[in-house]
């Protein structure tokens, strides 16, 4: 299967993320900042969540190979490798590690909402939660997946904020009945000229803060079934914050947006890869 390289967005501004474990400041090469649009109202709010969707969702299949780098504190830093596959029009998601040694053939698989793990070490299959951190590290399956705020919560504007020099629009979601969520309530903060998520924030039902993350680079990929580009973040910086001192990094590497076969969404197809 040809794998087709992520592509940058329409030129802007360059900027580096600064981070540390407690505090980010986003910074940009630009000679100067974007001037802070005007503040949303409610159905401006509504369809800016809408658009952050669609455009991370691809019609057709996905395929992505991801680096992740576990930092724990005073500990040794651990890399994984993964492929990721998604099926996105009918929520269907593979998390498949193949490095190191000790994790390759350890398999997550999402079917209607459901999430399963699969431990090659002992052969079964075991029920996890949308909360489950994925392969020991601080990331978790809303960070491999297509979003979908707009279907799982609410949307409140809280303003027009500042987040290093970037203008950004402050959009706060609360779960909607029954839907089934990692964190009731979350905060977002997004680019308010790229239209990108920079900055999200993640809380329990009693109101603490479990963990943060931050977006500092986008790419797009073509999609011509959908006839627009998919845009991905290129890199997930997320700190843990119950378990100070912990932090993980996703860098995706490449992507195909080619047909897969129906088996790669199975629990065959990943025992299959574990032998």
């Amino acid at each position: 299967m040809a794998l087709i390289k992520a592509t940058p967005c329409k030129p802007r501004r360059a900027f580096t993320a600064l981070f540390t474990l407690t505090a980010i400041a986003v910074s940009t090469l630009a000679l100067s900042a974007p001037l802070l649009a005007q503040p949303l109202e409610q159905p401006q709010v509504d369809a800016l969540v809408k658009t952050i969707d669609e455009r991370q969702r691809s019609v057709g299949d996905y395929k992505a190979r991801v680096f992740i780098e576990q930092r724990r504190e005073k500990q040794s830093e651990l890399a994984y490798e993964a492929v990721i596959y998604r099926r996105d029009e009918e929520g269907k998601l593979v998390i498949l590690f193949t490095r190191p040694k000790s994790e390759a053939g350890k398999g997550y698989l999402r079917i209607e909402q459901n999430l399963f793990l699969y431990d090659p070490s002992v052969g079964k299959w075991e029920r996890r939660t949308n909360r489950e951190n994925i392969g020991g590290t601080s990331s978790q399956q809303r960070d491999f997946d297509a979003s979908n705020f707009a279907r799982d919560y609410a949307a409140t504007y809280v303003g027009e904020e500042k987040l290093g020099k970037f203008g950004v629009h402050h959009i706060e979601l609360k779960a909607r009945e029954g839907k089934d969520v990692a964190y009731p309530r979350v905060q977002v903060w997004v680019d308010q000229e790229s239209q990108n998520v920079l900055k999200i924030q993640e809380y329990a039902l009693s109101g603490k803060l479990m963990r943060t993350a931050y977006y500092p680079k986008w790419r797009q990929v073509d999609n011509a079934q959908k006839g627009a580009p998919v845009h991905l973040p290129t890199e997930i910086r997320i700190y843990d914050e119950v378990e100070k001192g912990n932090s993980t990094t996703i860098t995706l590497v490449d992507v195909s947006l080619q047909e897969m076969e129906a088996k790669v969404f199975t629990k065959s197809f990943i025992e299959s890869k574990s032998r």
